[in-house]
């Protein structure tokens, strides 16, 4: 696990100095799983000390949003496309999500699976034994692919192999992981609707390998990886920050450079009109149920990543949106599907004296705001679809 750093922390030449340049951005931050069903106990985000939301929230607006159609099952892989601009109709194929992520190749005439351990421990040596059983179990030519196994991180792999409509060998390997001696053991992701280009470099995506990186890229964005980020509690979010600043200010550089890090020059590419970075540490501490370590990922948030942003839009201008994609319960460790409370914040409009006082982003507020008009449930997300949330 990587501890935070503060942006003290990050040498000079890697992080920005919250300017840029006088360019008015839209940012959008994606607080994954932060939301929970409203109770009478307090909510994460209401047991949450975040100074710097509050103030936002206090000169923004509140609304509820659905994230996911209704009859899909609720996760980042339905949630995140709409917060993108694309709202699935289908669920989404979790597999060719991780392999873009990732950048694991999948040939014509191959499908790739995401494959948990049900018991969330860590997989490494699991993928081992998994990739010796399809060996002797998949029939398959010399040379021809019996299905490769790469452990993503922790209870994360990813099998690749024979697509069943296809080949014997591939409807073979999709039996060998839905059963078996790892039947019980192991949770294979179905598969389904891959998203569709509907971005392109004027969008650039920070965050660790994982859902939102590799979504990112099925729609056609710029993706940034800081080192350090792992999408989990004690990630990055320091370089996180440093690399939105450096995206805002520069609007050049190398894919996936994030802090450091190289990739392919994008240099001469339209300067990016919107930048999202996603913090995965909610909803990782939520599927622990590890309640107070979800509320600890809320601050570090709001200290780390969202104090630098919120300075230099307030300098520079443009607009914020801080928005979870979905639920996710603490008490359980399940997703949530309920509408979820979003804030956006305008440069422009901070100030607006029409606004109402001591508001601060959470569910109860989002609920009593759109029972009360002044905000309404969002049935289409999409907030970078045009730039603006749908109302």
């Amino acid at each position: 696990m990587v501890s935070a750093r503060t942006l003290n922390d990050v040498p000079a030449h890697e992080q920005g100095d919250g300017s840029v340049a006088g360019r008015a951005v839209d940012v959008l931050v994606i607080l994954d799983g932060a939301s929970e069903p409203l109770g009478e106990a307090q909510t994460s985000l209401e047991r949450a000390h975040t100074p710097v939301l509050d103030g936002l929230a206090d000169e923004g607006v509140i609304t509820a949003l659905h994230t996911v159609t209704s009859g899909l099952p609720v996760g980042s892989e339905t949630a995140i496309p709409a917060l993108l601009g694309w709202m699935p109709d289908a669920p989404v194929d979790r597999g060719a999500v991780e392999a873009a992520a990732h950048g694991i190749e999948v040939a014509d005439g191959e499908r790739a699976w995401r494959v948990d351990r049900r018991d969330r421990r860590d997989a490494m040596a699991t993928a081992r034994q998994l990739a010796h059983v399809l060996a002797k179990s998949v029939p398959g030519r010399r040379g021809a692919s019996r299905g490769r196994v790469h452990h993503l991180r922790g209870h994360r792999m990813l099998v690749v192999g024979p697509d069943p409509e296809r080949t014997l060998g591939g409807e073979l390997l999709q039996v060998a992981l839905r059963s078996g001696q790892f039947g019980r053991e192991l949770v294979v992701w179905p598969t389904g609707a891959i998203p569709r280009r509907v971005l392109d470099g004027e969008t650039v995506v920070i965050g660790a390998r994982g859902a939102a990186i590799g979504i990112a890229r099925l729609l056609g964005a710029r993706t940034i990886v800081p080192r350090g980020a792992t999408g989990r509690p004690g990630t990055d979010l320091a370089a996180k920050a440093a690399a939105a600043l450096m995206a805002m200010e520069e609007g050049s550089g190398s894919e996936d450079n994030g802090i450091g890090g190289r990739g392919a020059d994008r240099r001469g590419e339209r300067a990016p009109t919107r930048v999202v970075v996603h913090v995965g540490a909610p909803d990782e501490a939520a599927h622990e149920r590890d309640a107070d370590g979800k509320v600890a990922a809320i601050e570090a948030a709001d200290a780390l990543l969202l104090a630098p942003l919120a300075r230099a839009l307030r300098t520079n201008g443009g607009t914020l949106q801080v928005c979870p994609d979905h639920g996710c319960d603490p008490a359980t460790g399940e997703h949530d599907g309920a509408p979820v409370p979003c804030l956006l914040w305008s440069a422009t409009d901070a100030l607006d004296a029409d606004r109402a006082t001591g508001q601060r982003l959470t569910e109860r507020t989002a609920t009593e705001r759109s029972r009360g008009g002044a905000a309404s449930v969002v049935d289409t997300a999409c907030l970078l679809g045009d730039g603006t949330v749908a109302v």
